[in-house]
């Protein structure tokens, strides 16, 4: 099974990919986290990342489409895997459908300004990479070391981010919709309201009991 999660950023994309790789036992790949482990490297392209995203901007799709593709050729990948935060663009689709077959598109819809109160809130480990919210706690729960603010989650680089979205991510939807995978579910309920509305789109009839048991 080969998902996509697809949504604006803060809209929650990465706790519903984690909370799926543990109900299915599949991979779930952030493209935010193969930057962190290129920019760890210091290496030419994860130096080029980091200057890219430290003014906002979105990683050329040439580059971000090799690392993706890379990441998928691992073994753990085989039985499946959910993507988050990609692709972002149709060059990226189409590229994807080169190497991949993609059975479900999960898109989260938030709005804008729900979108900007979560991101300047979030908060991340130094360590680890995890984001957080700053609500859950001043340190990492794992690394146990103070968090701090993203240099990206300024309001006005967030705004800028947003507007990216919406000009070329939002079109996959339509790219996407004559396959009949497109799921939108609203990303503004709870996490386990979100959890419960994307197992019933997959299809999981164990869902869909533990729902009409309640």
């Amino acid at each position: 099974m080969n998902i996509i999660m697809m949504g604006p950023q803060g809209s929650g994309k990465g706790t519903q990919a984690s909370l799926l790789a543990e109900r299915y036992g599949i991979p779930a790949i952030s493209i935010g986290e193969i930057f962190r482990e290129a920019i760890k490297s210091d290496s030419e392209e994860g130096r080029e990342i980091q200057k890219i995203i430290d003014n906002g901007n979105m990683v050329p799709d040439e580059l971000t489409i090799m690392f993706v593709k890379k990441r998928l050729e691992d073994v753990d990948c085989a039985e499946g895997f959910i993507l988050d935060g990609f692709p972002r663009t149709l060059p990226q689709a189409k590229a994807l459908d080169e190497f991949a077959k993609i059975d479900y598109v999960i898109v989260l819809r938030i709005s804008d300004e729900e979108a900007v109160k979560r991101l300047v809130q979030r908060r991340q480990c130094p360590k680890c990479g995890k984001i957080t919210s700053v609500k859950e706690g001043e340190k990492c729960k794992q690394c146990k070391i103070k968090l701090v603010k993203r240099k990206d989650d300024t309001e006005e680089a967030i705004k800028k981010r947003l507007e990216i979205y919406h000009d070329q991510t939002q079109p996959l939807i339509e790219y996407y919709k004559p396959r009949d995978i497109v799921h939108i579910i609203n990303g503004e309920q709870s996490i386990e309201g979100i959890h419960k509305e994307i197992l019933v789109a997959l299809g999981d009839t164990f869902a869909a009991e533990e729902e009409s048991a309640e």
